[in-house]
């Protein structure tokens, strides 16, 4: 048990869980909105840059520096060209009116053309230098953003891992894993080339405004007259993305909690149909987040047109203005130009910083919350290496006046002045009913909690002064939940004690009885169990779980019921090496089946938090008081009073006040529906099959997505699309109409200022165009690309809930790779349908309408400029296809680290037990190495493509002015013709680079809509969404299991059912009893249709249940488990899952009376409206298991299958749920599996089955006379005397 188990089900104070249905009182109502406020308040918080790269080591700091240099030379380039560009202004305006005034123009032409071959080679000369600048520039800062990225990773995780088990109880396992997903994306986003990008426009920006101070500072305060509306648009609309981003940050992290729920436990959610009622809690998380998004698009929006308003209104007054200073003499037409571009460049990358800026404030913001728990110092650190390191102790255990309550729920007291004394190699046991407070005290043994009051001492020494480490490795803990990993059972079993030989893994195996089934596996200790376990029966996992305490060798043992799981052939001998383990060792049981502490030092009675008896059990029974009533009712019946004593091996004795004696005829009738259950309460549902393929670690792998099908998917929202696209047409062809506006203006200098107010105006206008198209660019694309990834998510997660269970048996698709796929790959999609559209769009119009320009008024210049575009296609089309790849290579490592970070997060309470912390972290680093120095290889790559794609712009520009001059001087084109062509090839070269500039995100894109449509397209043979089939309105419950022979999909040479014949008649009761493993969970599998036989058939009335409407066949069968798990939902809606029809509160009520929970749920504050937490946490194990026995109940099935239904109850409750269940049965078809057989003596027939075929069948007297298989398992399990 863990400490749920004394959990009352109360609300989480948790803010991030974001569900506060109700609170206990008004206070604490209004502490939950002063919270609330405070959070609200830390969304706006953001890092500051110096705890953004804290990471940085001096090789970091070192490529920074130089990637920041060469960023500022990068940026530094295109003024230079600018100021060199004004010169050749005035050369081709010297040339023309030269021209104009005199008939002889040889001399002048000369003289023109060599200084033309001059500023080209400077133009050769900048390109070049551009080329080393940008290689340089996007390298380091690729590959000192891998490095810091790659440490914060590890840091977090770290972080996690050491945080104390309080801070888990107030943090979804979902919402972390969506952390380590999205907001390290982020931040790897902000950090990368953004950066660099960033720091280059700045320089750019720079650069430019001193040369146009230098060449006519007049102008350039004019032009800039404008900038303060520029400066507060910026910091409005950075502010306001940042809060936004940091709120749907928050939001998807729930959404992601809710789907990691859900795929954890998709077992129950398909027994229950509740994939419907799952996606709409997922759906609720993602309509607000694409709320946010949406609204965030219109900011954006805002903020992209605003300045382009505000620049072009200056580019107006500029041009009206600068031509009255040539005029007057004051500037010369290229010192104009020079000092126009300077400042129009300068303006622009301003608007250039933007988005590079967002994404760095959205990294600060991620790393604002990365950090918070980076730096978060437990008050229980796990990693600490503080406190008193413990060589050896003796195990004296005294609890004294200890005064415990859980830190989510202060006001309920769970240990009240609790005193307990253990002596060293006493065996000393916890008894008393769920929620009393055993667990608890286990759990301060461990010190997964401190004492709020008083204190727990082992040797004297108190547990908060020693090391945290060397005390848990000095306890051994079995736990009534086997939690196993992913790993291999050797794996496992090493996970007790990492430095073990195989000798001694084999002799834990053998002591816990484990070896022989282990050996019988195709790859015998090298099996790996799959996800939690999930390839191995319950008591397999138990027994694997046993060998792992004991191969520690511990002082202090903890058996928290730790044979429950476990078949009576197995029972006795585990039992037997455990009481051998416990010689010497002080030992704690915890035990609902009292018959396993009987042989105790010490049994303690535990009540409300405190212990009311306290004795041997010999002493306790004389006592007659709690103790004697608890054993009392757990006594085993013998059906045949007349049994003989030679017949005794089938009965059982009663040990009464110390004194063994036959339970009499009376006794027999009156305790026969009273007898207790073992606890069996696991992690996940078994597979019940002994063996399990050696199946080699991968994941999930698809072709990358072609653009057309990822924009179908965008087709509801073609209204947005439509007008996005025709607006980014629009702004795509500003650019090219800004040539021509700027060639006139560049014409008036050359035609005595004619028409200079005219020209000047048409920029204004063209800053109006800018700002409409801008903004609905923003806010078409933002409402199609939020709905899209909305979409996507949504229909992702159904085609994860519509696959059957062989879907999830696959290693690829564990919980932790599933979530990382959910939170990641629509956002990605988005980027290639959304505002890359639009970038598309804008790009290809601005091309063909600076082509057209061209070819109008300059066809053979156009040409030879031309003949540069293949170069700079080649640099792109290796850069996309470079990036593609890598981005394929990364989300397959990246998915095995998620796993490992779920699956160690979601069990975090055995990973810290077995002090297995650094054993996690290190395979979690591992996962990240391969992508990490992919990554850093790629960095080259990158940095020579883009370096190329950059440099070739400036050689053509070389190009373009020297063939342009050469046609000015063969009078084929005119000075202003020149220009005309020049600015439209410039145009098209800008946005061929905003095109390239995108390719990262559109590879990202192509690689996880492939992942997406291959989930999509996977239509499982046995479809819960499918229609087909017979609707059964009522049946009479028969069930005829023939000739079915199975074996689990990914298992396919291991046989589990062999022939196997079960009849079912209506009404009746069976029972399947047998081994762990020998195939009875599997049988229960297969009549919910988990998965379908190989051969033979399962029918019901007569019909084959393949022909049968799946959800109507689930609906008909109800499941009570061995297994409780609940939802994080209210008491209400969990009894109530899965219902499509509306359930009243009469139904619901009655339920819970007959499952026992009522009076209990009643008296809580919230009622049937508390929440139960994240997997009913806030609820102890007895509690869980009765609101599912109210589930079961409430949907009144024709067929109940109950696994050990009431194993997890307490003995005050047991007969009354017992009463409740044996009520439940009457008029239906009802499957029993159990181990512990008193709860079966009643059924009409048997079925004891082993290795896959039922051996024996009939009713309990019958197969007891028979003395065979049967007889020996009921052998097995009487009360020792």
């Amino acid at each position: 048990m863990d400490e749920a188990d004394e959990r009352q089900p109360l609300i989480s104070k948790d803010a991030s869980l974001a569900i506060n249905k109700a609170s206990y009182t008004q206070s604490g109502s209004e502490k939950g909105d002063t919270n609330t406020a405070e959070e609200k308040k830390d969304d706006r918080k953001t890092a500051s840059l110096r705890k953004l790269f804290r990471t940085a080591d001096r090789l970091d700091i070192f490529l920074m520096f130089m990637g920041g240099l060469a960023a500022v030379v990068h940026g530094a380039g295109w003024s230079i060209l600018i100021l060199f560009f004004g010169d050749i202004t005035d050369l081709f305006i010297t040339v023309n009116t030269s021209v104009a005034a005199l008939n002889s123009t040889e001399g002048r032409y000369d003289e023109f053309n060599t200084q033309m071959t001059k500023y080209s080679l400077y133009y050769v000369y900048i390109g070049v230098a551009v080329f080393v600048a940008s290689y340089i520039q996007v390298c380091s800062w690729t590959v000192t953003c891998e490095r810091q990225v790659h440490r914060i990773q590890k840091q977090f995780f770290r972080a996690i891992l050491r945080q104390e088990i309080a801070w888990f109880d107030a943090h979804q396992s979902g919402e972390l894993t969506t952390r380590l997903a999205c907001d390290l994306d982020r931040v790897r986003e902000g950090l990368a080339d953004k950066f660099s990008y960033a720091i280059q426009f700045t320089a750019q920006f720079s650069f430019c405004f001193a040369i146009g101070f230098w060449k006519g500072w007049k102008l350039s305060f004019v032009i800039m007259s404008l900038s303060p509306l520029l400066a507060i648009g910026a910091a409005f609309k950075s502010k306001l993305i940042a809060n936004f981003s940091k709120r749907e940050q928050e939001t998807y992290a729930q959404g992601g909690g809710v789907a990691e729920e859900v795929l954890s436990c998709i077992k129950t959610v398909a027994s229950f149909n509740g994939q419907n009622q799952d996606l709409k809690r997922y759906e609720e998380k993602l309509e607000y987040c694409k709320n946010l998004g949406i609204k965030k698009s219109y900011i954006t929006g805002t903020g992209q047109g605003f300045p382009m308003l505000v620049m072009f209104s200056a580019y107006a007054l500029a041009f009206w203005y600068g031509t009255e200073q040539v005029k007057s003499g004051d500037m010369t037409g290229g010192t104009v130009i020079t000092v126009f571009f300077c400042v129009l460049i300068g303006t622009f990358s301003i608007g250039n910083i933007t988005p590079h800026l967002t994404a760095i404030v959205g990294a600060k913001g991620a790393a604002a919350v990365l950090i918070d728990i980076i730096d978060n110092d437990p008050e229980i650190d796990a990693s600490s290496r503080d406190g008193e390191d413990l060589q050896d102790i003796h195990g004296n255990i005294e609890f004294k006046d200890v005064d415990f309550t859980y830190p989510t729920r202060k006001d309920v007291s769970v240990l009240k002045s609790f005193n307990m004394n253990v002596r060293s190699g006493e065996t000393v046991a916890l008894v008393g009913p769920s929620g009393c407070g055993k667990s608890t005290a286990v759990n301060l043994v461990q010190r997964f909690y401190d004492p709020d009051k008083g204190s727990v001492s082992i040797d004297g020494r108190d547990i908060r002064g020693l090391n945290l480490k060397s005390l848990r490795n000095k306890i051994g803990v079995v736990s009534q939940e086997p939690i196993l990993f992913g790993i291999s059972i050797k794996e496992n079993i090493l996970l007790g004690q990492p430095n073990a030989r195989y000798e001694e893994v084999e002799r834990a195996a053998k002591e816990s009885n484990c070896h022989d089934f282990i050996m019988a596996l195709p790859q015998g200790y090298d099996t790996l169990v799959g996800e939690r376990g999930a390839q191995l029966s319950g008591g397999q996992k138990q027994r694997v779980a046993i060998a792992r305490a004991l191969i520690r060798d511990p002082r202090i043992l903890l058996l928290d019921e730790a044979t429950s799981a476990l078949d009576t052939q197995s029972e006795r001998v585990v039992q037997d090496a455990l009481d051998k383990a416990r010689q010497g060792r002080t030992t704690i049981v915890i035990a609902h089946r009292l018959s396993t502490i009987q042989n105790a030092d010490v049994i303690n009675v535990v009540q409300d938090g405190v212990i009311v008896e306290s004795g041997k059990h010999s002493d306790l029974m004389q006592k007659h008081g709690v103790y004697h009533q608890l054993v009392t009712v757990q006594m085993l019946i013998e059906e045949d009073e007349d049994m003989n004593e030679d017949d005794n091996a089938y009965g059982v004795d009663l040990v009464l006040n110390g004194i063994p004696r036959k339970m009499t005829i009376s006794e027999n009738k009156q305790l026969k529906k009273s007898t207790s259950r073992q606890i069996s309460k696991l992690i996940s549902k078994p597979s019940a099959t002994d063996d399990e393929k050696d199946i080699e670690e991968e994941v999930e792998t698809a072709p990358g997505a072609k653009f057309c099908p990822m924009l179908q998917e965008n087709k509801p929202e073609l209204p947005f699309i439509l007008i996005g696209c025709m607006a980014a047409a629009v702004n795509g062809c500003t650019m090219p109409a800004f040539a021509i506006f700027f060639s006139e203006i560049i014409k008036v200098f050359m035609n005595n200022y004619s028409d200079s107010f005219l020209w000047s105006m048409m920029f204004l206008a063209l800053g109006g165009v800018q700002f409409i198209v801008n903004f609905l660019q923003s806010v078409c694309f933002g409402h199609s690309g939020e709905r899209l990834t909305f979409r996507l998510r949504l229909k992702t997660f159904r085609a994860f809930m519509r696959q059957d269970m062989s879907y999830f048996d696959d290693p690829k698709h564990s919980t932790g790779a599933l979530t990382t796929r959910l939170a990641t790959d629509a956002s990605q999609v988005k980027n290639a349908t959304g505002i890359r559209i639009a970038t598309m769009i804008q790009s290809l119009f601005g091309l063909v309408a600076a082509l057209v320009i061209a070819f109008i008024y300059g066809w053979k210049l156009a040409f030879v400029v031309l003949a540069g575009v293949p170069l700079m296609a080649l640099a792109g089309a290796l850069q996309y296809r470079f990036v593609m790849g890598n981005h394929k290579k990364d989300n397959v490592d990246l998915e095995a680290a998620g796993e490992t970070a779920s699956e160690a997060i979601e069990n975090i309470r055995t990973v810290q037990s077995l002090t297995r912390e650094p054993d996690f972290f290190q395979k979690y680093a591992t996962s990240l190495n391969k992508p990490y120095r992919t990554n850093i290889k790629a960095a080259q790559l990158t940095g020579l493509t883009l370096g190329f794609s950059q440099g070739i712009v400036f050689m053509i520009y070389a190009g373009a002015f020297r063939f342009g001059a050469y046609m000015v001087t063969t009078g084929d084109m005119t000075p202003d013709n020149v220009f005309k062509v020049f600015f439209a090839i410039s145009m098209t070269g800008i946005v061929i680079g905003q095109s390239s500039s995108f390719l990262p995100d559109y590879s990202k894109a192509a690689t996880a809509g492939g992942l997406i449509f291959k989930t999509l397209d996977t239509i499982p043979l046995i479809d819960v969404f499918s229609k087909r089939g017979q609707y059964l309105s009522n049946i009479s419950g028969r069930v005829q299991i023939r000739n079915v022979t199975f074996n689990y999909p990914m298992r396919p040479d291991v046989p589990v059912l062999k022939g196997i014949n079960i009849d079912v008649e209506p009404g009746q009761t069976v029972a399947l009893v047998g081994p762990s493993g020998c195939g009875k969970s599997t049988v229960v599998s297969l009549l919910q249709r988990f998965y379908d036989p190989q051969d033979g058939s399962i029918s019901i009335d007569g019909i084959n249940i393949k022909d049968i409407n799946l959800i109507r066949l689930r609906h008909l069968i109800s499941v009570v488990s061995q297994e409780p798990v609940l939802f994080d939902c209210s008491i209400k809606d969990n009894i109530t899952y899965g219902l499509d029809s509306s359930i009243g509160m009469d139904e619901v009520i009655a339920s819970a009376r007959a499952a026992n929970i009522h009076d209990f749920i009643s008296n809580l504050p919230s009622g049937y409206d508390t929440v139960v937490g994240e997997k009913g946490t806030q609820l102890s194990g007895g509690q869980k298991q009765r609101v599912a026995i109210a589930r079961a109940l409430v949907r009144n099935p024709k067929i109940l299958l109950l696994d050990e239904a009431t194993s997890a109850l307490d003995t005050e409750s047991e007969q009354v749920v017992q009463a409740a269940l044996d009520n439940a049965q009457e008029g239906r078809t009802c499957i029993v599996i159990a181990h512990r057989l008193s709860t079966i003596q009643n059924a009409d027939v048997i079925y004891v089955i082993d290795a896959g075929k039922v051996v024996e069948s009939g009713n309990h007297q019958h197969l007891l006379n028979k003395k065979g298989v049967y007889a020996t398992l009921v052998s097995g399990q009487q009360l020792s005397k």
